[in-house]
Formats: C-alpha cells, sequence, structure tokens
C-alpha cells in the first residue's frame, strides 16, 4: 500500500479505536475522560501524542476484564501472564480478534520461509501463554501442518524432530540451542537434519547468539515479536531473505518511538521505548502501550518492497535497565561480549546484590574451561566495551536455568534483601 494511503487508513483506524474504548469499557471511558479528550481530538497521527499511556498496571487495575470492549459471551479465548509480581493481565479475544491474530502468525511464518505443506514444530508453551496457541493458529492458517509439541520434555522433542522431519521450528532462541546440545549429544549433525527455518521471539538475542542457532541447527533463523496486550506473537517478524528488522504489520499495529524520560516521540532511527496501538481489535484494543522493549524503527528502504516500516533487534526492556554505579547496563550487552568470546556456552544469568552502600553485579556463565584466566578475561572485555566491573563465575554445563517454552528470566535482582 502506498505510504500516503497507509496513514490514512491507520488515522482512521485508530480514531475508531478509540471510539470503540468509550464505547465499550467504563474503565477506558472514565481513563480518556479524565484528559478532557474525546475521539474526535485525534485530527491527525501526530495527536495520538496528547493521548494517554497504557500500561500493565491499567490491565491490572482492570483485573481481569474491564479493559474488554465487547459482552463477556463473546469472548472466545482468553490468555494471561503468570501474575508473579501480582494480579496477572489478562487479555480477551472475540472471533474477530482471533482471525487477526491468525492472519500475522501467518504473515510471520511465511516471512520467515514458512511454505504451505510444509511440517512445523512448535516448541512454545501452550496454555495461558500466548506463544504456543498463537503459532498454532498462525500455522494452520498458512497451511502448515502443526506439531503441538510445546515446551520441556527435551528428550522427546529431539525423537520427534528426528522421526517427524519437520522444516519449520518455533520456540526461544535459548531453547533452540538446548535442543541443539541435546540433538548433537545423540550424534545427529545440522546435515542429519530436515529443519530449515527457525521462528525465535518472546527473549531478546543478539546476532552471535543467531549465528549460533543457523551453524547448530542448520536453519535460517529470523526473529518473531509480539505481546500479549497487544495480540501475542505475530506483531512483527524479520523476513528471512534480509534478517534486518522485523517488519511490523502496520495494517493493524500502530508503532511509536517514545523518549523514556520526556514520553515525547522520537523519529524513526532513534531508540527508545516501543508503544503499539491495537487499531484493529474490537475485544481488546489497546491505545499507546508502553511496552518497556527498547528498540528504533528503521529508516532505510528495504529489498522486499512492503512499505510497513521495521523494527530493529530489542537491546533491552526499560525496566531491566541496571544502573551498576551511574552505567547503564542492558542484560544483551553482557550476551554481546560472551557469544563474541566464543569459549564459553550463551547461559548465562546475573544477580544483583548490594555491599553497604555499593551495588555490585555477579554474572554466572556456564563453561567447561573455569579458569581464572578466563574468568579474567571475560571481567576485563566487560569493563573495556561496556564500562561496567563485574564478577565472574563460571559454572559447569547444565547449571543454570533454561527456558523450556515460555520468557527466560536473566536477573535476579537481591538487593532488596539486605
Amino acid at each position: 500500500m502506498p505510504i500516503p494511503q497507509l496513514r490514512e487508513e491507520q488515522l482512521q483506524q485508530l480514531r475508531r479505536m478509540l471510539e470503540r474504548q468509550v464505547e465499550g469499557s467504563e474503565f477506558q471511558r472514565r481513563r480518556l475522560t479524565a484528559t478532557g479528550l474525546t475521539p474526535g481530538d485525534l485530527g491527525s497521527l501526530d495527536d495520538l501524542r496528547r493521548f494517554p499511556f497504557t500500561r500493565k498496571d491499567d490491565l491490572r487495575a482492570a483485573y481481569p476484564f474491564g479493559l474488554c470492549c465487547v459482552p463477556r459471551s463473546e469472548l472466545r479465548r482468553v490468555h494471561a501472564s503468570s501474575g508473579t509480581t501480582g494480579k496477572p493481565t489478562v487479555v480477551g479475544y472475540d472471533e474477530h480478534d482471533l482471525g487477526i491474530f491468525s492472519e500475522v502468525v501467518a504473515r510471520s511464518l511465511y516471512a520467515a520461509g514458512a511454505r504451505p505443506g510444509m511440517l512445523f514444530h512448535n516448541a512454545y508453551g501452550y496454555g495461558l501463554f500466548t506463544g504456543g496457541l498463537g503459532l498454532h493458529g498462525g500455522a494452520e492458517r498458512l497451511g502448515l501442518c502443526t506439531v503441538p509439541v510445546s515446551g520441556g520434555g527435551t528428550e522427546r522433542q529431539v525423537q520427534i524432530i528426528a522421526d517427524f522431519g519437520p522444516e519449520v521450528i518455533a520456540c526461544t532462541p535459548s531453547y533452540a540451542l538446548v535442543l541443539a546440545d541435546a540433538l548433537h549429544r545423540q550424534g545427529y549433525r545440522p546435515g542429519d537434519l530436515s529443519l530449515k527455518y527457525a521462528v525465535l521471539g518472546a527473549e531478546p538475542w543478539s546476532e552471535k547468539m543467531r549465528c549460533e542457532v543457523e551453524e547448530k541447527l542448520g536453519v535460517k533463523a529470523t526473529n518473531i515479536y509480539g505481546l500479549s496486550e497487544i495480540i501475542g506473537p505475530g506483531v512483527s517478524n524479520e523476513d528471512v531473505s534480509e534478517q534486518r528488522g522485523s517488519y511490523l504489520w502496520e495494517d493493524h499495529f500502530y508503532p511509536e518511538i517514545v523518549d523514556p524520560v520526556s514520553r515525547e516521540p522520537l523519529p524513526d532511527g532513534e531508540y527508545g521505548v516501543l508503544v503499539l496501538s491495537s487499531m484493529t481489535r474490537t475485544a481488546l484494543p489497546v491505545s499507546r502501550y508502553w511496552t518497556g522493549d527498547i528498540t528504533r524503527l528503521l529508516p532505510e528502504p528495504n529489498a522486499t518492497g512492503r512499505t510497513f516500516r521495521r523494527m530493529d533487534q530489542i537491546r533491552g526492556r526499560s525496566d531491566d535497565l541496571i544502573i551498576l554505579r551511574g552505567v547503564n547496563v542492558y542484560p544483551t550487552q553482557l550476551e554481546a561480549v560472551l557469544l563474541h568470546l566464543g569459549q564459553v556456552s550463551p547461559h548465562y544469568h546475573i544477580y544483583l546484590t548490594r555491599e553497604g552502600l555499593m551495588d555490585e553485579l555477579t554474572l554466572r556463565v556456564e563453561s567447561v574451561d573455569q579458569g581464572a584466566a578466563l574468568r579474567d578475561e571475560i571481567g576485563r572485555l566487560i569493563k573495556t566495551q561496556v564500562g561496567v566491573t563485574v564478577t565472574c563465575e563460571l559454572v559447569d554445563p547444565g547449571t543454570l536455568p533454561r527456558s523450556e517454552g515460555g520468557k527466560l528470566r536473566r536477573v535476579t535482582d537481591l538487593r532488596g534483601d539486605r
């Protein structure tokens, strides 16, 4: 679609979304009324900055169904977060939303290299987590034969991959490496496997990690991005021919990049917090959702002919930012150092503690070599490249937590325990 036409369509969809919120949700109506704004005040896309952000706390305050804009009898599916930090965030889907969900995931899988008739190994967790069922619906929409393996049971997954011969696999990047190691232990090499494409997401990952997954599994790996508050996986995906930025499906999701401090929109090309509006959803339309993910919109032309913008890899989360003795650190920066070094596994965990008034960061890394020389080299590289002093601990392979279908938490903050 030509960009001027796309922008006009987005404006009309955003205005209709705000109208649905006001008409269908008392909670949403009160939020907008408190600002003194009405849907009619959205005269241009630039006016969107005047409207309030939606945050995870709003979903918790409206628990369970206060943000829904249709009667509960019209809902056909409910997903929810784990609720480990309080009440879970609940998202509802009607028939229309489920249709959008399957469409954008089908687009994502196609961009990743999947084609109708291929066998699809879905190792995302099923249940309240959106990953498993979300990928499943899109795969069936595209015409893939879907194997709903879900997360965990690594040895069984290895058996199924070897016996069934899937061309496409979907899971978290860290679990892709778990599967690769398990396949290697059983004597399989990349050339022995049927896999061609890996659709990886639900956690930040680096180019070095992509290279390792591709080498060990013999695949082309692309990044899929999404979050349940907007729809689930399938908000954007890289094209396998480029592997350079994930195409946002802008006819359904309107993106903004905003400064994390001033909250003002930033131009394409600058890093900030990704803010998304789910323009076309009917059961749970969300306006200006503060994702917390740090990224940018890529301004340069693409090679596919799409007019949708691309988002860069996630650099980290605004709420995952570690401020260590005045220096801003994202876990992905430490991961990049480890993967560039090449002498350790990609499995690591960060522990934050406080000694007196000083914050300390301990980085535990799996490695066969646990000598002092390697430990000191990691510390030196992190000091040189990231600018912080850390304590490095080398532990046995298989010691640290693994992802088995859901998101992997890389940071344990113990500073409040002292």
